[in-house]
């Protein structure tokens, strides 16, 4: 039994040894390949440098209706962006009407307003790009589901009287053209890129038009959304605009490292020296805790600002608060006369309420700053929230798992080694 807990032990340290390793140099074996974190971790616009600008919506609309109209402008910037080419941008609304646009590794401020923020061009198009109306012309567009169909999730459309006439007239043409054919399409395109390129199966000449196919709801949402962006256009005003350089933004990703290794580093010294066998268990559950939250951070493309370093360094903190927590409960337990293995046990339980008392609390906390906070608060308050669930699971899992195993080897019998 003690040969297999020493085994299982050794192989816990190999496999954080290989992952503090991968972290640092990346690991390729046959043909995976694992990036090092400061390769794979995308960096917010405070680390990588750019630019970011706040534009303010120009309209009189409020409530649910300003609301929609403003999701809907969100998501034609996120189109406009996109196709720029640029890598980990990041939109977001900011208070009622206005949008935050955060461009890492753009230099020109005012070309990147210019791309992002004209009007949307919606365009009905026939096969050879003669236009056949505008997003102008449309009054709505939503989700609906057709008993003919199976109750599918479609996409119906509503014209204007200008809009309805045309529309017949090209629905005519494209009706009478073989089926299959190019001339059957009728395109609808936004940005001169097509969003969706329905058949014409019959003259439509109500000026109302559904578009069917094999749609999840999402997608028949997200195609009736982009319709009506382009049919409600609304101007966007400047009101703030920064550039960042890289090497400001890279010096303050160094100078932060840097801090946060010297504060993790003497967390590990005080824990040992205090906490002895404890202490240097909880050291090796926080190289843990620190490996399973940066991957999952890369994983879910979670992206690094300062504010979010800073969340990352105090959720170490509260990691070992959680440690602390439990090692007192233990001492306690052993100096009321309870073996290692009962006192490890009674502490962890003693423990428990507490620690998820505190880390809920502050949970609560960072939804709070995400639901309500903007650009690197968010950034901040994600961080927080994946570092604070992580710190539960290694504090109350790992941790203990891994002090059974010492007890187990039966190696550091005298209670002194674990803090009593």
């Amino acid at each position: 039994m003690k040969v297999k807990n020493a085994i299982f032990l050794l192989l816990i340290i190999g496999i954080i040894t290989a992952g503090v390793v991968a972290g640092i140099n990346g690991l390729e074996v046959g043909n995976v390949k694992v990036e090092p974190f400061s390769q794979s971790m995308k960096l917010g616009l405070d680390l990588k440098g750019g630019v970011f600008v706040v534009l303010e919506a120009q309209t009189d609309v409020s409530g649910a209706d300003l609301d929609e109209l403003m999701n809907q402008t969100k998501q034609v910037i996120e189109r406009r962006v996109n196709a720029m080419g640029l890598t980990e941008p990041n939109i977001t609304r900011e208070g009622d009407k206005r949008i935050r646009i955060e461009l890492p590794g753009v230099r020109n401020a005012q070309e990147a307003i210019e791309a992002v923020g004209k009007v949307a061009q919606l365009q009905f198009m026939k096969f050879d790009g003669e236009v056949i109306l505008t997003g102008n012309q449309v009054k709505n567009a939503e989700v609906v589901f057709e008993s003919q169909k199976g109750n599918l999730p479609s996409v119906s459309l509503e014209f204007d009287s200008e809009g309805a006439v045309a529309f017949q007239a090209a629905t005519k043409e494209a009706a009478a053209a073989s089926y299959g054919s190019d001339e059957n399409i009728i395109a609808i395109v936004l940005d001169n890129e097509i969003i969706s390129a329905p058949r014409v199966e019959n003259e439509i000449p109500n000026g109302r038009a559904i578009i069917t196919g094999d749609f999840t709801i999402d997608e028949a949402s997200q195609l009736a959304a982009l319709i009506r962006g382009g049919a409600l256009p609304v101007s966007l005003l400047e009101v703030q605009t920064s550039a960042i350089g890289p090497t400001l933004g890279m010096d303050s990703l160094v100078k932060s490292v840097y801090a946060g290794a010297i504060g993790i580093a003497l967390v590990f010294l005080f824990m040992m020296i205090y906490y002895k066998i404890p202490g240097l268990i909880a050291s090796i559950a926080l190289v843990i805790y620190i490996l399973i939250l940066l991957w999952v951070m890369v994983g879910f493309g979670a992206v690094l600002t300062l504010p979010g370093l800073a969340g990352l360094i105090l959720s170490i903190g509260m990691a070992v608060d959680a440690n602390i927590i439990i090692f007192e409960r233990i001492k306690e337990e052993i100096k009321n006369g309870k073996s290692l293995r009962a006192a490890v046990a009674s502490g962890f339980s003693r423990a428990l309420t507490t620690i998820l008392d505190s880390n809920i609390t502050t949970l609560i906390a960072g939804i709070v700053l995400y639901q309500f906070g903007t650009g690197p608060i968010r950034g901040f308050a994600v961080t927080l929230m994946i570092g604070i669930t992580v710190s539960m699971f290694t504090a109350i899992v790992v941790t203990r798992l891994l002090l059974k195993l010492f007890i187990d080897i039966n190696i550091f019998k005298n209670t002194k080694l674990y803090g009593a």
